[in-house]
């Protein structure tokens, strides 16, 4: 698809995609990360928001062009790094305080996710933000659907839920991994004081 065009998908271009972005970052309860991952990025939309609110973004897609597409987009930022990789298989050294898996998840069959989301967890550092938003509507290509992911991630161990987003289009969830003593991170307003 992205020999046909540079934003197969028109990311860029349609309201619904440039509104559920910004939703996806108002829902960050951190209001700075040091460094974030995302998988997946597809021409780098997502990317260019997460980069306002992160000293470094990793950005990472599996098909070339996508790749070209997001390192032209991202080119005047320079804490964007946009490689190429295919995750699982391939992950990135260190861990993040933010990963973001947007619009990726129900590509993958069961094993594989749960390859993914293991490594996630691995890579989250104790008290980071894990960002899931995936379309709700069955596809042909997708092998589950917005709501079925947020089931999958009731179950994983080491994470809590703490926001919560549903549309009829898509899901949005935040999910801040627990710190060694099995305890939750302050809340943004705990940390401010407020409670």
């Amino acid at each position: 698809m992205y020999r046909q065009g540079s934003d197969p998908w028109h990311l860029a271009e349609r309201w619904y995609e440039r509104r559920k972005y910004d939703l996806t970052v108002a829902a960050l309860p951190q209001e700075r990360y040091r460094r974030a991952f995302e998988p997946a990025c597809s021409v780098g939309e997502l990317t260019r928001r997460l980069a306002v609110r992160c000293d470094t973004v990793l950005a990472c897609d599996r098909v070339a062009d996508a790749v070209s597409t997001a390192r032209q987009r991202t080119s005047e930022l320079p804490q964007v790094t946009v490689r190429q990789m295919t995750v699982p298989a391939q992950w990135p050294e260190g861990t993040f305080d933010l990963i973001v898996l947007s619009e990726v998840l129900y590509y993958l069959d069961a094993e594989t996710l749960q390859s993914v989301l293991d490594h996630t967890v691995q890579a989250l550092e104790p008290g980071g933000t894990l960002v899931t938003v995936h379309w709700n509507h069955p596809v042909d290509e997708h092998l589950s659907t917005g709501s079925a992911i947020a089931g999958t991630l009731a179950e994983l161990p080491g994470v809590r839920l703490l926001a919560d987003h549903r549309e009829d289009d898509f899901v949005l969830q935040i999910h801040q991994r627990l710190l060694p003593d099995g305890g939750r991170p302050a809340t943004p307003a705990e940390q401010e004081g407020l409670v």
